[in-house]
């Protein structure tokens, strides 16, 4: 075996000194890159017309150790018209409904000759949908996956987009049910980051009883109890403490009597009109020629209900620039109900009046790692909460009618842009990676030079040493 030359152990041990460093550096990078927290999931429910007070009528437990576990909105200004879709599209959009298309639960699009219709359950046609991109869209298109439990308009491919996981719309498949899938997609193997959980109650009961009905306070109680099953399956599912929830609501209900209804009939035959969307926000689609008609007959007919020509609808309600609202808006005062005639039957309580009306708003509770605890906040608008979805997911919001700024004081961090707690966190780990980048190159050089120039000296000492005489 030939001996080794001397010459070859610097060369070693700068090899084994580059593998110790190489590993060193290894294990900062991970610890320097593990300062950015990975993004937190949401959870977003709605429980359709749980007006803001209803938490204050009955006990309501559950609604109240969410508050003191996180924040509680009191006022949630919601967008006119203040109905199921056109609510429920704008807080996955933040536009107002001018601006995302879903004008009303019934819609009649004169350019596509095609109606829209929440009564016939005839709402799947994706050219309704499609004014705007709802949140999913945008969380899948930037490589996230999204579920969703009965939210209106997930079972839609919008944008030819359905959410990863969804359920097709069926009412009869009970709470329970939604959240044991949400709860199964949050816990998979490739986890949602984003889910939506939706439930009529209590706005059936509340059109059916009247939300001022002594009735509704078991209503609401049973609404508590489901929110408490869902903290618990959450707890259960060791994902309480993880995700942030966001608690909501589309609307709130007022009060109707039959001593306080506007007859149509009285005022315009019905054979000079059709009536798109219903009371107690009508909209009315006059025939041919008949616009000025039907427009005079309905003016100054009642002085419980309002009529506008499209083009003089106040510009407060942000519903006036869409082909789908019809040339004629009737609107009527709270409490009040438009319809033909007393033949007509009307809901005891409804919604869908001037959404200054605070009988209008909805309830608005978060809670999770990115909010506050125990902390109340007095006001946000209804379109700020999809800039707030789009912050807590990291994903990067659309064009939009809401303001993070709006509601950044509920967070644990106050936010300096709709990014900016998490390109915070991005800027050191970078900077750490980067320095530890130089530090490593720095010492491997070093080390590599040394040996070279140590090798160097070493070959020369034997070039100049006398060959051994035999």
């Amino acid at each position: 075996m030939m001996p080794q030359k001397r010459g070859q152990v610097p060369s070693r041990i700068a090899m084994s000194s580059y593998w110790k460093v190489l590993g060193i550096f290894l294990l900062f990078l991970q610890s320097a890159l593990s300062l950015q927290p990975a993004q937190p999931s949401v959870l977003l429910v709605s429980f359709d017309g749980f007006r803001w007070d209803y938490i204050y009528r009955v006990s309501t437990p559950n609604f109240h150790y969410a508050m003191k576990n996180g924040v509680h909105v009191r006022q949630v200004t919601n967008v006119f018209i203040t109905k199921t879709y056109p609510n429920h599209y704008t807080l996955v959009t933040g536009l107002y409904a001018e601006s995302h298309g879903i004008v009303a639960n019934e819609m009649f699009d004169p350019v596509l000759n095609e109606t829209f219709s929440l009564n016939k359950m005839n709402t799947h046609n994706s050219k309704f949908w499609e004014e705007a991109s709802p949140i999913w869209v945008t969380n899948q298109r930037e490589g996230h996956k999204s579920g969703a439990a009965m939210w209106p308009g997930t079972d839609v491919k919008i944008h030819g987009v359905l959410p990863t996981h969804y359920m097709p719309y069926n009412e009869s498949v009970p709470f329970e049910d939604r959240v044991a899938k949400l709860i199964d997609w949050f816990t998979s193997e490739e986890p949602i980051n984003f889910g939506l959980l939706y439930w009529e109650q209590p706005d059936e009961m509340g059109h059916l009883l009247g939300p001022e009905n002594p009735l509704m306070g078991a209503i609401i109680s049973d609404i508590d109890r489901k929110l408490g099953y869902l903290i618990s399956e959450l707890k259960k599912a060791k994902l309480w403490d993880v995700i942030n929830v966001i608690v909501t609501s589309d609307h709130g209900m007022s009060q109707s009597s039959s001593e306080r209804l506007i007859e149509l009939d009285q005022y315009v035959s019905r054979e000079l009109y059709e009536v798109i969307d219903h009371s107690p926000t009508v909209a009315i689609l006059p025939k041919e020629g008949k616009l000025e008609e039907v427009y005079e007959a309905l003016a100054n007919a009642h002085p419980n209900m309002t009529v506008y020509k499209k083009e003089q609808i106040p510009d407060r309600f942000h519903y006036k620039h869409n082909i789908k609202i019809q040339p004629i808006l009737a609107v009527a005062d709270k409490g009040w109900e438009i319809v033909r005639n007393k033949t007509d039957g009307f809901l005891i309580g409804n919604h869908g009046y001037d959404n200054t009306i605070p009988e209008m708003h909805p309830i608005f509770l978060a809670a999770g790692p990115a909010f506050r605890k125990n902390a109340t906040k007095q006001f946000m608008n209804a379109t700020d909460l999809y800039p707030l979805l789009c912050h807590l997911l990291g994903i990067n919001p659309l064009p939009n009618n809401g303001s993070l700024n709006a509601v950044k004081d509920i967070l644990v961090e106050r936010v300096p842009g709709a990014r900016g707690a998490d390109s915070y966190s991005t800027v050191i780990g970078v900077f750490l990676g980067s320095l530890l980048v130089l530090v490593f190159t720095a010492v491997f050089v070093k080390h590599f030079v040394l040996a070279q120039a140590n090798s160097m000296q070493i070959q020369h000492t034997e070039a100049a040493q006398p060959l051994l005489q035999d």
